[in-house]
């Protein structure tokens, strides 16, 4: 029979592999062109965190408008982008102390600080977006924020657990390193 306890080699890589996740659906997030989308037929609306695209009746082709003209949309494209970067060196960081004996636990809290900042960040873009979004571009019809706004706040809620679990980790060092007996 095959347990897996904490002191397990592949366990360890367990918040390593969560971050690397979250950097998929951040990924996705910043690529996607679902942050808002019309809600029923007809399609009108379409916005990425990059620009908002609207289809008039009868016609086929999408009249896109840069966010970036906009101050709200370029402080949410940024706070997202740090926050992203933030996470990709939270990843890296990860896995060379998961992968280093000696360094392994030395500075584990301090990349669930780094976390929680970049969550910090993510955070702040997803409350923006929203709200300046409705309040400052027209929209027709009954529109709803989509998949990719949701891939974004995926990635935002997988960081604040990671960095619940990495500031948390160094108290069961021993544990983790299978230090001490198991006790049946």
């Amino acid at each position: 029979m095959a347990t897996c306890t904490l002191a397990c080699w592949r366990c360890r890589w367990l918040l390593p592999l969560l971050l690397g996740l979250a950097i998929i659906l951040g990924i996705i997030a910043l690529s996607g062109r679902g942050w808002l989308e019309s809600e029923s037929a007809p399609y009108q609306h379409q916005a990425s965190l990059w620009e908002s695209c609207t289809r008039w009746d009868n016609d086929l082709n999408w009249q896109c408008q840069s966010l970036m003209d906009y101050s709200w949309g370029r402080a949410a494209a940024a706070t997202y982008l740090v926050g992203f970067v933030i996470l990709v060196i939270c990843f890296a960081l990860a896995v060379i102390a998961f992968s280093v004996d000696i360094l392994r636990f030395n500075f584990v809290r301090g990349i669930g600080g780094l976390i929680f900042v970049a969550a910090i960040f993510q955070i702040i873009c997803l409350v923006i977006y929203p709200v300046k979004f409705t309040e400052e571009i027209q929209m027709m019809g009954s529109n709803m924020f989509s998949w990719a706004y949701g891939f974004g706040w995926a990635s935002t809620i997988i960081l604040i657990g990671c960095g619940f679990f990495f500031c948390c980790l160094p108290n069961w060092e021993d544990e983790v390193l299978g230090n001490i007996k198991p006790a049946y």
